[in-house]
């Protein structure tokens, strides 16, 4: 069979680390469009260390040379001859709609429409469209190229053999990923909104001031991540109510559960605004601050910590990740019943 072609469309840090694993992962040529100005050395800057973490040695050049990575200047040049076109741009619905307008005029009847969006759903975003049928929502965990779960969710006109053809791509990948397709449709999905009912109680805290950003990290990371690193909430916790399993814990901690529940912090995003911009340092810069002050407290306390994000940075998060996942994959082997 002839390769597939897969166009991404936007390459911030999802979009580059899809194009490492699809590049490692497949034959498949990949063809990618970003409006920023500086594209090209974007890629060179991020991409080899994405790369480099999937044990894949061709450099960008070579990719280039060969033909597997093509950087476009254009979407229309982007999206000829395309099999798949994956978005994971801005993260709005607004800039979701006009991609999608756009796209729908250079493709063919059959190309494949996914968007690796964090929680806009698929329904939201072909509102526009008269072809609904296509678009599936292929929601990554970051750095996918890493991260081994993919979330499908169709809409309720996303047509069936869309969403088998993605399980079918995923499993059959060789990277390790596995694919869960959700049943309804909802904002953020299940993954994101699981993380962020905890991120919005690490900002509730910090604002309070129980603990400052890097011991709430610390407590984190010594805590219910390494448990979770190893089993889901449901298991974990059944094997917490001991020999009585759920039932008991439920029943044992429903007062202290209910306390938290009602006590959890309601902080709001819905009037706050957030511009880009951090020094070289890490500080915010004027245009940066929230329109909130406790929003603008978490946002610099965290940047005064860790500082901007860089190349040598997310090459150690990756290089952290691989040692969990390899633990992971340890447990899931010795974990097995002897009969399997």
């Amino acid at each position: 069979m002839p390769p597939l072609h897969i166009t991404l469309v936007g390459l911030g840090s999802i979009g580059i680390s899809f194009a490492a694993l699809y590049l490692a992962h497949s034959n498949a040529v990949i063809k990618v469009y970003d409006p920023r100005p500086d594209l090209g050395d974007h890629i060179q800057a991020f991409l080899p260390d994405c790369l480099r973490a999937l044990s894949f040695s061709t450099s960008v050049d070579q990719l280039i040379a060969q033909g597997r990575l093509l950087i476009c200047a254009s979407l229309s040049d982007a999206c000829h001859e395309a099999d798949i076109v994956q978005e994971q741009g801005p993260e709005n619905i607004e800039a979701k709609t006009a991609t999608w307008l756009s796209v729908i005029q250079e493709v063919r009847h059959d190309t494949r429409l996914w968007t690796a969006t964090s929680g806009i759903t698929a329904s939201e975003q072909v509102k526009h469209l008269s072809d609904k049928h296509r678009l599936l929502v292929v929601h990554p965990f970051n750095p996918p190229h890493l991260m081994p779960l993919i979330e499908l969710v169709p809409s309720p006109q996303t047509a069936e053999e869309q969403v088998e053809f993605a399980k079918s791509f995923f499993a059959n990948l060789g990277s390790g990923h596995n694919s869960v397709v959700l049943r309804k449709e909802l904002p953020g999905f299940v993954g994101n909104r699981l993380a962020f009912v905890l991120l919005r109680e690490a900002f509730h805290l910090v604002t309070e001031g129980v603990v400052d950003v890097a011991d709430l990290d610390t407590i984190v990371e010594s805590s219910i991540g390494p448990r979770w690193a190893s089993m889901g909430p449901f298991k974990s916790y059944n094997l917490g109510g001991g020999p009585g399993g759920m039932p008991h814990f439920m029943t044992n901690l429903s007062g202290t559960m209910q306390s938290i529940w009602d006590d959890a912090g309601a902080l709001s995003l819905r009037d706050t605004v957030f511009l880009s911009g951090a020094d070289s340092k890490g500080s915010p810069t004027a245009s940066s601050a929230a329109t909130t002050d406790w929003a603008e407290k978490i946002a610099q306390a965290t940047l005064r910590k860790y500082g901007p994000p860089t190349p040598a940075m997310l090459a150690e998060r990756d290089a952290d990740l691989q040692r969990i996942l390899r633990a992971r994959q340890h447990i899931d082997v010795n974990d097995c019943p002897k009969e399997c």
